[in-house]
């Protein structure tokens, strides 16, 4: 049977060897990208397009046509490609509509060789793009899996590529257009007349179907709303409902600080790491019977080592876990906007109106919108049973940097030998299904510095804005013991600024345990002393990086990670000293130093905009659960859980003692 897919969906692939078929109605350009496992396109070698059209494993259409049929070998592909993007544009300079607007919706099967369809997709709801990238083929553990993208470029193939992070990316579409317009290529043999079910599809092309539903008549106000957001890079984690900051953007690969402030873009796609590809992972999932999902095992995903494998697989969770989110969501709206235009046709024709008629047909639109929802919530219930299965598993097999404070493997803590490549900050989860929580985890070094919301957000139900300054506290000392136990004796150090002395008995688990290598600084003289000293650490290490004379650091300069956690900002802070705070989150970073505030943004008001760069440059976490982070595909509204310790637990005071320890003889 095969599977309508609607925007966002993803279906598995029952083999490897494939062909895409791409039905227009017009010519079209119809070509492919290889991404690595953090969805960046190489180079021009892993492009296939009209002028260079085949690659190890894929070989597209030689020319702009109508219809297009594309041969993809999942198994041959070059080492290190984990996705195929199918991409389509229409032609420049040869006359013709420009933007995808004009001409009807395309359709885009995924077929096996025989000619049997396994999934299709009708790309609605474009208007201004003259590019799209039509489907994903990506790699899911040691399976394959199709998602329906959709996602549409005004830019045209060089925005397009450029969003891939692909160098000279307009070099590469002009270069595309030109061999389009030179008509450079033999002819391709036209595919086979399309069949009944695709001819259905195609006949309404301007509807929207849920999975398994017969399409309607054609209704382009069918489309669902949750359209993918074009991701910053496009990871790390999207736009930001709320005020302060998600997870900081980054393409896959790039950590680049973003401009999130209020709105801005949030990102969580994965680091760049090596250049060339992780082995695959052992073999050790066991085979699911046909129809079912494969057991889940940890550390199923591909990288060098078991946590990056961990990691990896707790990335896809996420990416799963949101891709299902959105085809449940759209296929909701969908039924629902489908029911209204169906009442609606009702209500204008006087003659069922009133009376039996206009009942039976009113309970008869109710029931088609009954039985969607409850196919959408089928499919929705069996990936989320299928997530928490994987979850699981998963959880406690994560590394202590990666692992809830709950879990047993702190109880053994002993310092590492090396840093880990991320810190876990808490947990994300989604309304569908609350208890199923992913980790939310950042690459270290950080990228961006760290701000404890203190102040009331307006979704806690605390009514003691002391007690939310207590736990803002709290969960400071918390991110900065787990930061402390995730680095080698002596490779992260803590400072802590303390103006007003108001988070003494806070701050007293590290002062206790030895972790800090100096008091808690106060009043006005402690304040410009720390970041009189720490201000003067960066520029010299900048000065010296950019002069390429790192041998002529002081020899007593500490060149590890450092962090500063600043309490109860702005009391206790004048002008230079709010200047050299911004001065730090913006420059700190890149030479290991780092900012941790812990603060009200509304009682730093009084500053006026001053310190709206500060707050854009950090990244946002709350002491109680919000839904504040939102995702790079389809801006769901992620609800970050605080890494809360269990209750009357004494794992803080814990590894905190040994990592003091450890400090204090420089070994394990």
């Amino acid at each position: 049977m095969t599977a309508e897919l609607v925007r966002g969906q993803n279906h598995a692939l029952p083999g490897t060897r494939l062909e895409i078929r791409v039905s227009a109605g017009r010519p079209i350009v119809a070509g492919a990208t290889l991404s690595d496992h953090e969805r960046t396109v190489r180079g021009t070698s892993w492009v296939a397009h009209p002028g260079a059209p085949t690659l190890p494993g894929l070989e597209v259409s030689q020319q702009a046509a109508a219809d297009h049929r594309l041969a993809v070998d999942l198994d041959a592909l070059p080492d290190g490609a984990h996705q195929v993007n199918v991409l389509l544009a229409l032609p420049v300079g040869v006359g013709g509509p420009v933007t995808f607007g004009a001409v009807a919706a395309p359709f885009v099967a995924v077929t096996g060789l025989d000619g049997t369809e396994i999934a299709s997709y009708t790309i609605t709801d474009l208007s201004a793009e003259s590019a799209v990238v039509a489907l994903e083929l990506y790699r899911r553990g040691d399976a394959w899996k199709v998602r329906a993208v959709g996602q549409g470029y005004a830019g045209g193939l060089a925005d397009m590529l450029a969003d891939q992070g692909l160098p000279r990316a307009q070099d590469l579409a002009t270069a595309i257009n030109d061999a389009v317009a030179r008509g450079l290529a033999r002819s391709v043999a036209a595919p086979p007349p399309r069949s009944a079910d695709e001819a259905r599809v195609r006949a309404a092309a301007q509807g929207h179907t849920a999975p398994g539903q017969p399409p309607s008549t054609p209704d382009p106000a069918a489309e669902p709303a949750a359209r993918p957001v074009v991701p910053a890079q496009p990871v790390v984690p999207a736009q930001q409902p709320g005020d302060g900051g998600a997870p900081a953007p980054q393409r896959p690969g790039d950590a680049v600080p973003p401009q999130p402030g209020d709105g801005g873009p949030v990102n969580y796609t994965h680091p760049r790491r090596q250049t060339a590809a992780p082995p695959p992972p052992p073999p050790t999932a066991r085979p699911a019977a046909p129809g079912q999902h494969p057991t889940p095992v940890a550390g199923d995903a591909t990288g060098w080592s078991p946590e990056e494998r961990l990691y990896n697989q707790v990335w896809g969770m996420f990416e799963d876990l949101a891709r299902t989110a959105a085809a449940y969501r759209s296929a909701v709206d969908f039924a629902d906007s489908r029911m209204e235009q169906e009442l609606d046709k009702v209500l204008s024709d006087p003659r069922s109106r009133i009376g039996s008629t206009g009942d039976t047909a009113r309970a008869a639109a109710r029931a088609r919108h009954g039985d969607l929802v409850d196919q959408a919530r089928a499919a929705l219930d069996r990936d989320l049973a299928q997530l928490a299965a994987e979850a699981e598993v998963v959880e406690p097999a994560l590394p202590v940097a990666f692992a809830d404070w709950s879990s047993p493997v702190w109880q053994g803590y002993r310092a590492p030998m090396e840093v880990p490549m991320a810190l876990r900050l808490g947990g994300l989860h989604l309304p569908e299904r609350p208890e199923l929580r992913i980790p939310m985890l950042v690459r270290l070094p950080l990228e961006r510095g760290l701000w404890i919301d203190s102040g009331r957000s307006g979704t806690d139900s605390l009514a003691d804005a002391d007690q939310l300054r207590r736990l803002a506290l709290d969960s400071a000392v918390a991110h900065a013991a787990r930061l402390l136990a995730s680095y080698p004796p002596g490779a992260f150090t803590v400072h802590v600024i303390d103006a007003a002395g108001t988070g003494t008995s806070a701050f007293a688990p590290l002062v206790t345990a030895g972790v800090l290598d100096e008091p808690p600084a106060t009043g006005a003289a402690g304040v410009t002393a720390m970041l009189t000293r720490l201000t003067q650490r960066v520029d010299l290490v900048q000065m010296a990086v950019r002069g390429g004379v790192a041998d002529a650091l002081p020899q007593d300069l500490d060149t590890g990670e450092q962090l500063l956690v600043v309490n109860d900002f702005p009391h206790g802070f004048d002008d230079r000293a709010v200047t050299q705070l911004r001065y730090l989150a913006d420059e700190g970073p890149a030479v290991g130093v780092h900012l941790m505030m812990v603060a009200d943004r509304e009682e730093a008001a009084e500053y006026g905009p001053l310190l709206d760069p500060l707050w854009r440059a950090l990244l946002r976490l709350t002491p109680v659960p919000e839904d504040h982070l939102a995702d790079p595909w389809v801006g769901h509204a992620w609800t970050y859980e605080p890494p809360a310790l269990p209750p009357g637990s004494e794992v803080l005071g814990h590894v905190l003692d040994r990592v003091g320890a450890a400090r204090r003889t420089g070994s394990r």
